[in-house]
Parts: C-alpha cells; sequence; structure tokens
C-alpha cells in the first residue's frame, strides 16, 4: 500500500511553474486615462503621427543668424548684427533673417526662417538695435532639427512595455490624453481552517488571526492585480463552497487559497476543489512551501458556465508568501501582458552557514547589503515556516540551491529581493 504522501508528485520549481504558466494569457485591453496607465503594459504598439519636435527650434537662449554672417569673428574682432525681433518660446517669428541681421531667441522657440545658427547670449553684447558676437559658429549650431527625438511614423512605444514615468512623457508628447492597457487581472484571496478568526476579532483559545489573506492581498496589489477579499472559509464542504462561488460571481481571474493542501490536513479543500474543477495535488522541491494545489474551478455564474485557474497554498504564513512570490506573481504579471515575469536574480556572499536537512530548494529570507567585496545576505533568524518575524526583518531571499547538503559561510548564492 502506498503511503499518503506518494500520492503527489514531487516536482522542481521550474516544472510547477511551467504547469502553472501554462493556463494563463494576458486578459483584454481598456482605455484608461494616462495617468491611470503608469505601472501598467502597453496593449497597442503607439506610432507617432508627427515629428517630435514639431519643428526646428533653439537649444539654448541666444541670437538666430546666419553662420556666414561670423566668419572670422573673435574675442577682439567681433561681428555686429542688427537685432530685428525678439522671439519667445511657443511663437513663430514675423521676420525673416538676412545677411546681417539676427533674431534674439530664447530655449525652444521655432528657429525664424533664413537662420541657420544660433550663437548663446555669453558669447555676444547687446547694443541697443545692435548685437556684437565675438565668436564663430558652425553651420546648425545650437538647433534642434525637426523630429531630432522622434520622426513621424516611427513607433516609439510597443505592445507589452511597462508604463513607467518616461513612457507617460513620451506617450503625452504624442498626444494621448488615454490608453489602451491589459486590464489588470481580479485575484480572489480565500483563507481557510476553523482556527482563523479575522483581524479585530476576539482572539478566542485556540484562534489565530487571519493574516494570509493580508499578506496575499498585499502582494497582490505590489504587483498590480485587484484583490477580492473573500474572508475565511470554515473546514465544511457547504461554506468553502460558497466562498468559492461568491469569488466567481466577483469576476475573479483567479483563485488563491491558504490551507489545507498539506497531506496531514483535514480533506475539505481537497474534496471541495476536486469537486468543482479539476485540481492537481502536488509536492514541490522547495522549503518553505512544500504542498501546493493547481488547476480550474468551474462554476455557473449569472447563468454562465466560469472557469477560473486556482492556487492552493499551504497555511503556514511564510510558506504562502514564498508560494505567491513564485507562482502567484508570475501568474499575475503575465495576465497584465508582461513577457520578463521571472525575479531578477544576483549572486550574493551568505555570511552565516544554512545547514540542509533534505534534498529540496531551500528560500532562505536574507537581508541584503552591499559590502566592499560585492552584495551580502545575512539570514534574518529562525527559518521556521511559522516565523513571519523573519520574513519583515528580510528584503530578499536567497536560494539554496537542491543539491547542496549545506551553504558554508561565505559561499555565493543567487538571491532576490522582495520589491522587483
Amino acid at each position: 500500500m502506498k503511503h499518503h504522501h506518494e500520492l503527489y508528485p514531487m516536482l522542481s520549481v521550474e516544472e510547477a511553474l511551467e504547469q502553472v504558466l501554462a493556463m494563463f494569457h494576458p486578459l483584454e485591453a481598456e482605455h484608461v486615462p494616462l495617468l491611470e496607465a503608469l505601472g501598467r503594459v502597453l496593449a497597442e504598439d503607439i506610432i507617432a503621427i508627427g515629428d517630435i519636435p514639431p519643428h526646428a527650434n533653439t537649444a539654448m537662449d541666444g541670437y538666430a543668424m546666419q553662420a556666414a554672417d561670423l566668419r572670422n569673428a573673435g574675442p577682439e574682432s567681433p561681428k555686429r548684427l542688427r537685432v530685428i525681433e525678439n522671439l519667445a518660446a511657443g511663437y513663430l517669428a514675423a521676420e525673416r533673417v538676412t545677411p546681417g541681421t539676427a533674431i534674439r531667441i530664447m530655449t525652444g522657440a521655432p528657429l525664424p526662417e533664413g537662420a541657420d545658427a544660433v550663437i548663446p547670449f555669453e558669447a555676444t553684447q547687446q547694443d541697443g538695435e545692435w548685437v556684437d558676437c565675438f565668436a564663430e559658429m558652425p553651420l546648425g549650431a545650437n538647433i534642434r532639427p525637426a523630429g531630432e527625438d522622434i520622426h513621424a511614423g516611427e513607433r516609439p512605444l510597443t505592445r507589452g512595455a511597462r508604463i513607467r514615468p518616461q513612457e507617460v512623457g513620451m506617450l503625452a508628447a504624442l498626444g494621448y490624453g488615454e490608453v489602451a492597457v491589459f486590464r489588470r487581472p481580479r485575484v480572489a484571496v480565500l483563507a481557510t481552517g476553523d482556527e482563523l478568526v479575522a483581524v479585530n476579532a476576539p482572539l478566542l483559545p485556540g484562534k489565530i488571526r487571519n493574516s494570509n489573506s493580508y499578506s496575499n492581498a498585499a502582494q497582490v496589489l505590489q504587483y498590480g492585480g485587484i484583490p477580492l477579499m473573500l474572508g475565511i472559509a470554515q473546514d465544511t464542504v457547504n461554506d468553502l463552497t460558497a466562498k468559492i462561488h461568491a469569488g466567481l460571481a466577483q469576476g475573479a481571474d483567479l483563485l488563491i487559497t491558504s490551507g489545507g493542501v498539506s497531506v496531514g490536513d483535514f480533506d475539505v479543500v481537497k474534496k471541495v476543489l476536486a469537486a468543482e474543477g479539476e485540481i492537481s495535488f502536488w509536492r514541490v522541491r522547495m522549503k518553505p512551501g512544500k504542498p501546493l494545489a493547481f488547476g480550474r474551478i468551474t462554476a455557473e455564474v449569472n447563468g454562465a458556465q466560469r472557469t477560473v485557474p486556482v492556487l492552493g497554498m499551504p497555511g503556514n504564513p511564510v510558506s504562502t508568501m514564498v508560494s505567491f512570490e513564485l507562482f502567484a506573481r508570475p501568474a499575475i504579471l503575465t495576465m497584465l501582458g508582461l513577457t520578463d515575469i521571472h525575479k531578477p536574480t544576483f549572486e550574493a556572499i551568505l555570511d552565516q552557514e544554512i545547514p540542509r536537512k533534505d534534498a529540496r530548494r531551500h528560500y532562505v529570507r536574507v537581508h541584503i547589503t552591499r559590502g566592499a567585496d560585492g552584495l551580502h545576505a545575512t539570514p534574518t533568524g529562525d527559518q521556521g515556516s511559522g516565523i513571519l518575524s523573519s520574513m519583515v526583518r528580510a528584503n530578499g531571499l536567497a536560494i539554496i540551491p537542491e543539491e547542496w547538503t549545506h551553504a558554508p559561510a561565505g559561499a555565493r548564492v543567487q538571491a532576490f529581493l522582495f520589491e522587483q
């Protein structure tokens, strides 16, 4: 007879993630006002319909003139030009620059007709309607040509680009008051277990507060999703089924549960998930966070069938947060329209030994700092999967490979930051 745990396949993190991501794709596009697009992902290519800048303009305050007039000009032999107009930025010159004349011009002003160079103020001295120029200027000096930044017909931004402040500026320069972005995923967050009470409820004997829903919902927000707080499901088929249906009715694109998936747990979560859809239960070769359930749930919502992916994570607070980082985060980023969904990792030096007990990949809570010899990762205390304070003290995770029997102090390991 097989032992209970042998019913569940043991997968590597990569194998589990590959199966998870196969169920996700970018969500549909929606148009939002430009500032609301910050942090979102473009769902359309942006093609410039005009040049930026739209006209040749001056790069500094000075005088627009013809370069030929300043040939051989110098500190001891200035060339004198007649000033025929003062021009501010945002206005077109009324006069045309001709030989022997100049137009006083401010940075960003359109280049007057006839001018082919600009001499800066510091190389001149004005005397009434005349200006003395104390330097030669080559053709095109201090002039920014039309289309220097973007030419009409160019594609400065492409579908799939994350919109940062600089992309917002480019979109504004191109005349976009609103823009098409991928819709933010709605992620339903459900904690399971009779031992849980709401954060503001009396803490009766044997009970603990529901922290997982809040840490997971905060992670959803951090990575660009919209959390739907489903609260706590008791360990009954009816209550858990009702909570799951409530999440689907609210339009969830992903359902995340915490608790009830490990081998020794009550089998209510397993029973309900299996009854409501197609769910695989796995053991993932990682620490913390070995038990994982993944699949899809189908239910009738407002007369129509809806199928939603579900990710069932362990109940321990550190396990559920680490599992979220590894599996829910890339799923959310995929739905947001991003293709670069993997955590950027870097090499860091372990400051303390990490003893090993099994052949799982260990994600160690660390505080990462920069030293003279590179980045250092200092473990933040007890690595038990219930020790949330060690997460609070950490700013990232160091990765100890499966094949290592232990990680000595001074070992170089890969690590990543929570904030990225």
